[in-house]
């Protein structure tokens, strides 16, 4: 199975510069290593990462992925195209199979087998990992609060921060079909804002994938600093 991290963005919160926010350390690791050996770990091994801001760093580590056991690629993004734009140029590696989307400054231990396996079984044009705020352990709000109905369809999706509603936080982790390629634009797009309010008006359905594993967007130095200190008691190994 094939995955896309996207890794393009640009950690101006972080005040980085010299390295891509991706490359930031949690436990002596990149982000994205972290994130590259989740995806491993449940035997995704067929992976392309965006770049864009100093994306030499990234590809410099990583190579072709063998000393990790898997296949890597690369995506240049000459202009930042969003979470979703940046699809629209990778419809060739992705193919007509489903495939996972991990937002690469993102720290998680998200059981992504078991993701998987509720997709197949409907198999709607994405499937979205979510969490509650309100229950989840060690979790931190990243935005994107969305609302399910009893069987997990996605009722609403709201992006960003709204402290006057309450629903399921998205957590940056993917499974799509290839068709959705079908209502991504060419240019700059985002999924939280664009792609999956644009789906629901259309009727088309979506799943939520509720977990209460650790998740956390690496937005901030406090979040970095959190998620240091728990980094040990899930570290994900080679």
């Amino acid at each position: 199975m094939k995955a896309i991290i996207l890794a393009a963005g640009i950690g101006s919160r972080l005040g980085l510069k010299d390295i891509p926010k991706p490359m930031y350390e949690i436990n002596r690791k990149p982000i994205l290593e972290h994130n590259l050996l989740l995806l491993k770990q449940h035997e995704i091994k067929d992976i392309c990462i965006t770049l864009h801001h100093r994306g030499e760093v990234i590809q410099s580590y990583f190579n072709d992925g063998l000393k990790w056991d898997v296949k890597i690629s690369y995506s240049y993004e000459k202009d930042l195209l969003g979470t979703s734009g940046a699809l629209k140029q990778l419809e060739e590696f992705i193919g007509k199979e489903p495939f996972f989307v991990v937002y690469g400054d993102n720290y998680t231990n998200i059981n992504l087998t078991e993701m998987l396996k509720m997709h197949m079984n409907t198999r709607p044009i994405a499937t979205i990992a979510m969490f509650d705020p309100e229950v989840a352990i060690n979790c931190q709000i990243a935005g994107g609060k969305i609302s399910l109905d009893e069987s997990n369809n996605l009722r609403s999706f709201i992006e960003g921060n709204n402290s006057n509603y309450k629903g399921y936080v998205n957590a940056g982790i993917y499974i799509l079909e290839h068709k959705i390629l079908n209502y991504i634009p060419g240019g700059v797009s985002d999924f939280g804002k664009n792609i999956f309010p644009k789906l629901l008006q259309e009727g088309i359905q979506m799943k939520g994938y509720i977990t209460n594993d650790y998740v956390i967007a690496i937005d901030t130095t406090e979040a970095l600093e959190i998620a240091n200190q728990v980094a040990g008691s899930f570290e994900i190994k080679k």
